[in-house]
Formats: C-alpha cells, structure tokens, sequence
C-alpha cells in the first residue's frame, strides 16, 4: 500500500513538471524501480501511467496550439510514426542500450533551450521556417520518447526552440501536445504487445492527471528568462544523474 501511494505522489510531481517543462519521468521511473519493477517493466508502466496526464497537459494548452495548425498537421503523424519505432526498439534492443545516448541527448537538449535567444539573433528572423530540418528531428525525438520518455519534453523545447518562433509559451504548447502524442502511441502499443502491471498504472494515472493542471498554471505564470533557466537546470541534473547512475 505504502509504495502505491509513493508512485501515485510521484505521479502528481512528474504530471506537473512534464506539463511545465518535461522530464517528469526521472521521478517517476526510479520510484518504479524501489518499487521492485524490472527496469523495462518500470519503463513501460511509466510510459502507460503518465500517457493520461500528458493528453491533459496538452488540453492545458489548447489555446495557444490554435495558432500552430500547421505545425500540427506536419508533426502530429511524424510523432505517431516515431513513438511506435521507438517502443519497438525498447523490446527488441538491450535495456543497457541508451545508457549513454540518453544523457547526452538531455544535456545537449537543455544547452539549446539556453542558446536558443542568442541562436535565433544569428540565425536571424526568416519568413520561411525550415520544416525538412525540423521534421527530422522531431522524428528523432519521437523515436526517443517512444523508447524512453525521460526529458522527451526538454529535447523537444530544444528542437522547437530552433526552428519555431520564439515564444516560449508556444513552443512549450506545441511541445506538450506530441510529448502526449508520443506516449498515447508509446502506450497503445506497450498494451497492445505485453504484460502491463496495472496496479502501478492506475496510481501513475491518477497521480498524473492531478498534477498537469498545476503544472500548466505554474508555467504560464514564470517569465520566459526564468522558464528558460528552470528548463536548463533541470536538464543539466537529469542528464549528470543519469551519467552518474549508468557507471
């Protein structure tokens, strides 16, 4: 009883923090695993337990996703396409697989939500945004949070932060919508293809839901120079513990 209350607490933590920058899943994944879940056991239930509360991160955000329609329609299906390559890989692939990649695609991710200004200065303010670029990564990142959906969120502020405007609320919006449709899929095929540990689910789940509202509130409430450095710091942690524990 005890350790079903722990992971639904965590769910309520990493529903907030996936809503409000990403990475919720480094909260919810090692309490799995005290928990005494299997790590790929663990991975897959905290892909299906936090799949509700990212559709409602996404709903938190429904008014600034009316004005990126077309990046939708382009990314939503290269989303879908990704999330279901990349749970594929998770039970095909070694669990020790991603042990190094994944970090470093964190820390890499959290340095370009931190360069983006100075990027988008010398990048300069162009009329036509480049989609080939921007869609390949998404592809990347969608393959990733299929796999393994820790920091999904901060990789995707940092892809969009190079090829989207600027607007940190927009781009945390659009983040928010395929980080839900990566685990929705991710999700989907994990219930479709294995043995799910539903008890754990059910606490994630409620967990969840209780926490992207406050999540949402809390991100539209920081300035974007503070969003900014919140994004970076968590990742930067998220990315040094994950090197740390991988030795």
């Amino acid at each position: 009883m005890f350790e079903l209350v722990l992971v639904a607490l965590a769910g309520v933590a990493a529903g907030a923090v996936n809503t409000a920058v990403g990475s919720g899943s480094l909260i919810t994944y090692p309490v799995l695993l005290l928990a005494g879940l299997p790590p790929v056991t663990a991975n897959i239930t905290n892909t299906i337990g936090l799949a509700p509360g990212a559709l409602a991160g996404a709903w938190a955000y429904r008014f600034e996703l009316r004005r990126q329609r077309r990046a939708i329609v382009v990314l939503v299906p290269i989303s879908i396409a990704g999330a279901i390559a990349g749970a594929s890989l998770l039970l095909s692939l070694p669990s020790t697989a991603f042990t190094i990649i994944v970090p470093v695609l964190i820390i890499a991710s959290a340095l370009l939500v931190g360069l983006q200004p100075l990027m988008v200065r010398l990048r300069g303010r162009k009329r036509r945004e480049g989609w080939v670029p921007l869609s390949l990564s998404i592809a990347g990142a969608s393959v990733y949070g299929g796999y393994f959906s820790a920091a999904q969120g901060i990789i995707l502020l940092g892809i969009l932060g190079i090829f989207r405007a600027p607007d940190l609320q927009a781009q945390n919006a659009l983040k928010n919508l395929l980080q839900a449709v990566v685990n929705v899929v991710a999700a989907t095929f994990f219930l479709w293809t294995t043995s799910v540990n539903f008890v754990y689910v059910v606490s994630l789940v409620t967990g969840s839901l209780l926490g992207a509202p406050l999540g949402a509130w809390l991100a539209r409430r920081l300035s974007a120079t503070l969003f900014r450095l919140v994004v970076v710091i968590i990742g930067l942690c998220v990315g040094a513990y994950l090197l740390l524990s991988a030795r």
